[in-house]
């Protein structure tokens, strides 16, 4: 199965995808606790799903292994993805592009994305919306909700920034998800 052409049957659920280039990263766990927090509202189990951590395919990214092949066809067959970038020069990192750039128009044709950034302070809050949901819809994504934009001095206390966003988000979120 090629990346785009994943069956969305009853085994697409969530899917976590970071875009940090650092195994494990913070990045990672903000994307986690999205995907746990959102899933009750989506009627999924409460754990986060599977995780496609682009650190640990970073040396095969740009070769498309058979690892890299079976990532972006998890993604492609999801029904929603949470998609976590820190913001790196006003915008999401060269990893997670190269790994959106290995699908062809259309691959993520009904899958929904909520797109995740962390950044340094206020001034990149905008980084998701303004650089990453403009790909996403282009790879036919449906992104139906704002980016949850968190600081890493929000870190500390995710709780209630989550909150705060899941709360305004997640029916949004769950309206736009297929089946």
């Amino acid at each position: 199965m090629t990346a785009g052409t994943a069956d969305r049957g009853p085994s697409g659920g969530l899917v976590v995808v970071s875009g940090n280039p650092r195994a494990g990263s913070r990045t990672l766990g903000v994307a986690e606790a999205v995907a746990r927090r959102l899933a009750p509202a989506l009627g999924l189990p409460g754990d986060a799903g599977e995780t496609v951590d682009l650190a640990s395919l970073a040396p095969e990214v740009l070769t498309g292994s058979a690892a890299v092949t079976a990532a972006r066809d998890r993604v492609a067959g999801a029904r929603v993805v949470v998609v976590a970038t820190p913001v790196y020069k006003a915008s999401y990192t060269g990893l997670l592009k190269a790994f959106l750039d290995g699908y062809g128009p259309d691959a993520l044709a009904d899958v929904v994305v909520v797109p995740v950034v962390v950044s340094a302070g206020p001034a990149h809050a905008l980084a998701g919306e303004v650089h990453l949901r403009p790909v996403l819809v282009e790879l036919g994504a449906v992104v139906p909700a704002r980016t949850f934009a968190v600081t890493e001095a929000q870190l500390a206390d995710l709780g209630p920034v989550l909150d705060a966003w899941v709360d305004r988000w997640s029916a949004t979120v769950a309206r736009a998800t297929p089946g």
